[in-house]
């Protein structure tokens, strides 16, 4: 059993006066302990970007780039088809304007993570994978990759082999088909606070999450994310909190 994990959350996702999701950023800094903030291609600005960093500086959580293909009108949900170089290109440009706007605050980037579409890409598109994993040794080797836990992702391949620190990711609030691939949705369906709780208990006590037929998938992890986007994702994250507690395991920033 774990004695200790890094619980993570998509955020600063708004966009100008257009508020996504439950509009709870504000509640659910103070559960996690690594955030990932929208970098503008898939929604975020630069207003809610530095208010998503003082928020998470002030409640001691780690500040993560969040980037997405360009992408406002869908979320960064559709797949977008460029050449791998274009689109680290793309990730490179996300992961500056956070960075800056965290060095004006006196903070620096804790992780990177991929959002949506691109996350999924980089666990299907060898090309892109190896060619991101490459820029960003020659950026920041010491960058950790929060990305997708499964011996078939290529992101973790390509990190392994190039020795990049990289940390596996649990998503508690999406489904998982049976070949251990979680299930891209335009949009999150609805998750029970029970539903949650009892899929973190497996994922803890038997290493195994559920698919969507019931099967049971082996999953190796270091973080667990709840999306801010999905419906009641406060109460989800609650719920996690009390998974965690009950089996005395502590929130804390992952580290490779």
């Amino acid at each position: 059993m774990k004695t200790f994990i890094d619980f993570n959350s998509d955020m600063g996702e708004n966009f100008g006066a257009w508020v996504i999701g439950d509009g709870v950023d504000s509640e659910i800094v103070k559960y996690i302990s690594s955030a990932n903030i929208a970098c503008g291609f898939h929604a975020g600005d630069p207003n809610i970007m530095e208010q998503t960093v003082l928020s998470a500086k002030a409640n001691n959580v780690g500040i993560g780039a969040h980037p997405g293909f360009r992408d406002l009108v869908g979320f960064g949900r559709r797949l977008i088809k460029e050449e791998p170089k274009t689109l680290v290109n793309d990730v490179l440009y996300q992961l500056g304007a956070l960075k800056e706007m965290a060095s004006l605050h006196g903070e620096t980037l804790s992780h990177v993570k991929l959002h949506g579409a691109l996350y999924l890409h980089s666990v299907l598109d060898e090309g892109f994978a190896y060619a991101l994993v490459e820029a960003l040794q020659k950026q920041n080797a010491t960058l950790p990759i929060i990305g997708f836990s499964s011996k078939n992702c290529y992101l973790q391949k390509a990190a392994t082999e190039a020795k990049h620190p990289y940390i596996k990711e649990l998503l508690v609030d999406r489904d998982y088909d049976d070949d251990g691939n979680f299930v891209l949705v335009r949009k999150a369906r609805a998750y029970t606070p029970s539903e949650v709780k009892d899929k973190v208990e497996l994922a803890l006590k038997k290493g195994c999450i559920k698919s969507v037929t019931g099967k049971e998938i082996d999953i190796d992890f270091e973080t667990m994310c709840i999306h801010s986007d999905t419906i009641g994702c406060l109460s989800l994250i609650k719920a996690v909190k009390e998974a965690l507690d009950d089996n005395n395991i502590t929130i804390r920033r992952a580290t490779c």
